[in-house]
């Protein structure tokens, strides 16, 4: 199964940077996510400045995972998580994106959302999956895509 690979993955990369770790695989329903959560006392070493070397981290393991899975039509979304980071990190986006949205309903337009990475933009739409008068649109090229929250009447 692709999550016990993930598992699997995950641990052995881990354990090739000699870092002592516990791992807890938890399904996030509000985010939609399989998010691992790596314990750890050695956070900064896995987190880096800003989350840098986590993302990379991340992308290591979703490209291994993508490559032996890629004939397989449904995918699961997972995030790797380490000491709760990400956890703190998706409830500032969160927090930040119902503002917006709520900007967005006071003056009936829309508002773009600062460029972020895919992983957030993700969150940003499951977010609104639900929502009657707020869409999401993601625009932009690369490093400056960003998500625009767009009021619905």
């Amino acid at each position: 199964m692709e999550i016990d690979f993930i598992k699997n993955t995950t641990e052995g990369v881990l354990s090739k940077l000699n870092v002592s770790f516990d791992l807890e695989v938890l399904h996030d329903d509000e985010i939609n996510a399989v998010r691992f959560l790596i314990k750890t006392d050695e956070p900064n070493l896995l987190i880096g400045h800003k989350g840098t070397t986590l993302s990379a981290l991340s992308h290591v393991i979703k490209r291994i995972t993508d490559k032996k899975f890629r004939d397989n039509g449904e995918r699961t979304y997972f995030i790797l998580d380490v000491n709760d980071y990400q956890k703190k990190m998706i409830e500032e986006l969160k927090n930040k994106a119902a503002m917006l949205a709520e900007r967005a309903r006071y003056f009936k337009s829309s508002v773009e959302m600062n460029p972020m990475p895919p992983y957030e933009r993700m969150i940003i739409h499951s977010i609104f999956t639900d929502s009657e008068d707020i869409k999401t649109e993601s625009q932009g090229e690369g490093e400056g895509r960003r998500v625009v929250l767009k009021y619905v009447a």
